[in-house]
């Protein structure tokens, strides 16, 4: 019988919202698949798990993609986890799980830590209808992205990164319009949480007064 991939979500900052069910299915798998390897051994060691650990990530994905796959049809239990939250969601686990779609192999995808769902929930903004867009382009295709968002008459979902916020707020401007309703999360059950919310111009000088650290999530509406 062919084995389960199992997508175990890890905390994205506060130890203690790993799951009881995700700690068990970790002691358990043959091995483990994970982002960083130094990363992931700091959480391994913290709930006593000893399970072999290999590198899953961007640069190496398609070539290791196979070998799951066959480690898989021969009925190997595999877990996969990130640096940080829900794996395939804005990190590597999209390949594997199309592959396993495509071979009909069992996938099972535990409940947990993911970054948009409370700062959607603690945004004051409408979260029964909202668009993930996760990380815009970098460069090529970033105002395409911009200008497609800004029709949209859902809550819009970003992910990014402090050095870049700034000009970001400065194009949701730009593209969204100066009626914009925005929220900002960072730094997500760590000690120095953090949301601010209020208008597009509130937004830019808020993040302009201060040096924001950590990963940010923006929740974005300009339909109100």
């Amino acid at each position: 019988m062919s084995g389960i991939l199992y997508f175990v979500p890890t905390p994205i900052g506060n130890l203690e919202d790993m799951t009881f069910r995700a700690v068990k299915v970790l002691k358990e798998v043959d091995y483990i698949l994970c982002e960083d390897t130094r990363t992931s051994g700091f959480l391994l060691k913290h709930y006593e798990i000893s399970k072999p650990l290999k590198s899953y990530h961007l640069h190496n994905e398609h070539n290791m993609t196979e070998k799951v796959i066959n480690d898989l049809e021969n009925g190997q239990t595999i877990a996969i986890i990130t640096d940080a939250g829900t794996p395939g969601i804005s990190d590597p686990g999209y390949l594997l799980a199309k592959a396993c779609a495509d071979k009909d192999l069992e996938m099972i995808c535990l409940p947990g830590a993911t970054a948009f769902v409370p700062a959607l929930v603690v945004s004051g903004l409408p979260n029964h209808d909202f668009y993930f867009a996760g990380f815009l382009p970098q460069k090529k295709g970033r105002q395409t992205k911009l200008k497609q968002l800004a029709e949209e008459k859902k809550t819009i979902i970003l992910y990014e990164s402090p050095h870049k916020i700034n000009t970001t707020l400065e194009q949701i401007k730009e593209f969204f319009g100066d009626e914009t309703k925005v929220s900002l999360s960072r730094e997500i059950s760590k000690k120095f949480e953090e949301t601010k919310r209020g208008n597009i111009d509130e937004l830019i000088a808020f993040s302009k007064s201060k040096t924001l650290k950590g990963e940010i999530v923006l929740i974005v509406n300009n339909s109100l």
